[in-house]
């Protein structure tokens, strides 16, 4: 077996057996092997080679007996687009090519040396030196952004008919290419030389209500919302100062904060024939347990020419109301005396007497009157016919019919705005104290043995009633 030769063999002019074309050829000596060995590639140093070309190609016997490679025919389909003629060859296709020279070494048959214009490595195009050009992006320096002012009232409010401003979605604006729009965003209305103080109602509050009612949209609240948080601001702060002075009429409230007495200004729309998505006023109620609680409570709103103060219970469940009609049909004296005290008969009611009416009939009059009311303000959703387990002739069947126990009114805006707001609020809330007083000793008894008191209270009148009878008879 023939010994590896561990010097590298360079090309001469003196090889035997060369082809007629080769021969013709000026003969040059070349330094650069023929083989690659595997610790070159991977040492550090450079090291100059000669690039192969056509390593697929094949070797095919010529006449003399020599071998000789033939480049097989390109494909126009895969010529370069850039008329380069330089090729990239794959590690895998240098070292076949290197083994192939070595086997045609060690045969003794050399292949015939390459011209100088394969052997060198091909220079780079002038397209690929020249440096590239950055493509600029944007809208062209011709065209530029103009700018479409929109006029506003003094308000800060895009002046347009209903439905067809600017901000809202769909709307054409007939604007040429390259053109924007700018709707400068409404700030707060200012004062008009009013100051904002905790104790009132400021005119603006009412003012930014009326505009909701007539804008009741998202996209309009969501333009004016500068204004809505100055209005929620302002009425909070009345509310926070309003506790206090409610506390000392009902020592039943707890002192709470504003958030807990406040109501949302958000509608539940979903299951409402009224797809408006916000309420037009601003509310609060005061209770044992704030805004939401089984306890009856006092209850304000303010709106521009709507406002609104009451007390009592609002739609309570089917226990809070047996336990109210079944009070009414044992004592329904205690119902009616909360009815009949002179600032319910004169405020809510309307209605002039109580103590200063002489006579018996002058009182019962006043006493059907307060009823008739009572039951005017709570017709609303009563029932048509009796209520179960009572007779249709019941001597206060009106009163049962009732599931609402309210008493409100309307309040004027001069009444709520100004410096006497928070004064006339209390006064009105401090004569609805006896009625709240007296639901909640029905529905919500302080005491667990006052039901059973009452039972007993009931037994006694009802003992002194027969007795009375027997001695009548007798």
């Amino acid at each position: 077996m023939p010994r590896r030769a561990s010097t590298f063999t360079s090309k001469s002019a003196s090889t035997p057996n060369k082809s007629p074309a080769a021969s013709s050829l000026p003969t040059t000596t070349t330094d650069t092997p023929t083989r690659q060995s595997a610790r070159l590639k991977s040492s550090p140093l450079p090291v100059t080679t000669a690039k192969i070309k056509n390593s697929s190609a094949k070797k095919i016997p010529a006449a003399n007996g020599s071998t000789q490679k033939t480049t097989p025919k390109k494909s126009q389909y895969f010529s370069n687009t850039d008329g380069s003629s330089s090729e990239v060859e794959s590690d895998f296709e240098k070292e076949e090519s290197g083994y192939e020279d070595e086997d045609a070494s060690a045969s003794g048959i050399s292949s015939p040396p390459e011209s100088a214009n394969e052997s060198e490595s091909p220079e780079p195009s002038s397209d690929d030196s020249a440096p590239k050009k950055k493509r600029k992006r944007g809208p062209s320096a011709s065209k530029s952004n103009k700018r479409v002012e929109v006029k506003t009232n003094e308000g800060g409010v895009v002046v347009g008919s209903k439905g067809q401003e600017l901000w809202r979605p769909g709307v054409k604006s007939k604007l040429a290419p390259g053109e924007a729009v700018f709707v400068p965003l409404p700030k707060a209305r200012g004062d008009g030389g009013i100051k904002y103080e905790e104790g009132r109602v400021h005119p603006n509050t009412m003012l930014f209500l009326g505009d909701l009612r007539a804008n009741n949209d998202r996209e309009w609240l969501k333009v004016h919302d500068a204004d809505y948080r100055q209005s929620k601001k302002d009425f909070d702060a009345f509310v926070e100062n309003l506790t206090p002075s409610i506390i000392e009429k009902d020592e039943t409230i707890p002192e709470l904060p504003p958030k807990d007495l406040t109501f949302r200004i958000y509608r539940d729309i979903r299951f409402s024939s009224d797809p408006t998505p916000y309420k037009t006023h601003f509310s609060a109620a005061w209770s044992r347990t704030g805004r939401k609680g089984p306890y009856a409570g006092y209850y304000l709103q303010i709106a521009p020419s709507r406002s609104f103060l009451g007390a009592g219970l609002w739609h309570p469940e089917a226990a809070p109301l047996a336990l109210l009609r079944r009070d009414i049909d044992r004592r329904p004296q205690r119902l009616k005396g909360a009815l009949k005290t002179d600032g319910i008969v004169s405020e809510f009611f309307g209605l002039k007497g109580g103590k200063k009416g002489k006579g018996k009939m002058k009182e019962d009059d006043l006493e059907k009157e307060c009823v008739k009311k009572f039951v005017g303000m709570n017709q609303e959703n009563a029932l048509k016919t009796k209520p179960r387990d009572y007779d249709a002739d019941h001597r206060d069947i009106a009163l049962l019919r009732l599931r609402n126990f309210t008493i409100g009114q309307q309040l004027k805006d001069e009444e709520v705005v100004g410096k006497g707001g928070l004064e006339r609020v209390v006064e009105l809330m401090g004569c609805l104290v006896p009625f709240v007083t007296y639901l909640n000793s029905v529905v919500m008894p302080d005491e667990p043995g006052s039901s059973s008191s009452s039972e007993a209270e009931d037994n006694a009148e009802a003992d002194e009633g027969s007795a009375s009878d027997i001695e009548e008879d007798a």
